[in-house]
């Protein structure tokens, strides 16, 4: 039975405004669950950054400062490093947040009773790895593959992320399963909320500022001098990085060209002052870097 229109509006609501998470479906193959990526386009807007003629890039070699943590799992250049490198500027890399897994036990056990829940929704990759480690011992593992995976797949699995956006054929009335971290935006609870759709939420992360962080900054200041740009990929980001970046630039912070991965993080860079050069139309490697090509000119 197709989902009923308040279900359908309440997604609508809910990613139209979430910013910056994009979850593929390799993240949820480790457990065996079949996904149906979220990906709901908001109204086009006049384009922030506009796709460059690669000929026509500047030649001259710039400095840009990644500030995000190291790509999830495979193996190779972050694909930032290498959209950047192709485009003739040279990339760094900063961790700026760190991790803490936690109530892990609890999450075991709603995992257990899929009967307790109407669907599951990801937000993150932390929520994924979440799952992943309550499957770690063998005999939890097995019971997974015999018997829970397949109740789990029978409902609704919701992951925000960049593909055909295929809400699904359920209509359970049942709380959907909400994994998510400490510092979680509330537009997903409250648009739910407001429509009459039931979450059950559970915090299973902790998020915090990376404890080298300002040591790492510190030296990449020392080391490479000021970059040529900064690019910020979450509100947290900028709370961490910002005040030591100001320490470290000086009177040359008015000549970086600040970047966003997207209209959130741009937000939070304007309130705190600074003037954001581009911001990424989508989440990726290929938008953040030629609207940091386009700057640089």
């Amino acid at each position: 039975m197709p989902l009923n229109d308040k279900w359908s509006q309440a997604m609508k609501t809910v990613y139209s405004c979430l910013n910056s998470i994009v979850i593929s479906r390799r993240h949820m193959t480790g457990a065996g669950c079949n996904v149906n990526p979220l990906w709901v386009t908001p109204p086009r807007q006049p384009s922030v950054l506009k796709l460059l003629h690669r000929g026509s890039e500047s030649s001259v070699e710039m400095h840009v400062l990644l500030l995000k943590e190291p790509r999830e799992g495979g193996s190779g250049p972050d694909p930032y490093i290498k959209e950047l490198a192709s485009r003739g500027h040279k990339a760094t890399l900063i961790p700026v947040l760190s991790f803490t897994f936690v109530s892990l036990n609890t999450l075991s056990d709603k995992l257990f009773q899929p009967e307790q829940h109407g669907g599951l929704i990801f937000t993150s990759p932390r929520a994924v790895e979440a799952v992943r480690m309550c499957l770690e011992d063998d005999e939890r593992r097995e019971q997974w593959n015999n018997d829970i995976k397949d109740k789990w797949n029978a409902k609704s699995i919701y992951v925000v992320g960049k593909a055909t956006a295929a809400l699904g054929e359920d209509t359970n009335i049942l709380p959907l399963f909400f994994p998510c971290g400490s510092i979680k935006r509330e537009v997903l609870p409250t648009a739910l909320r407001e429509n009459g759709v039931p979450l059950d939420t559970l915090m299973v992360y902790q998020t915090a500022q990376h404890p080298d962080l300002e040591k790492n900054l510190k030296n990449h200041f020392t080391e490479q001098g000021v970059p040529a740009s900064i690019a910020f990929f979450s509100p947290s980001g900028v709370k961490f990085c910002l005040e030591t970046v100001r320490r470290l630039s000086g009177e040359q912070l008015k000549r970086i060209k600040f970047a966003a991965i997207g209209p959130t993080t741009a937000d939070a860079m304007t309130a705190e002052g600074l003037s954001v050069s581009c911001s990424a139309d989508k989440p990726t490697a290929e938008h953040l870097a030629t609207g940091i090509a386009k700057a640089l000119q």
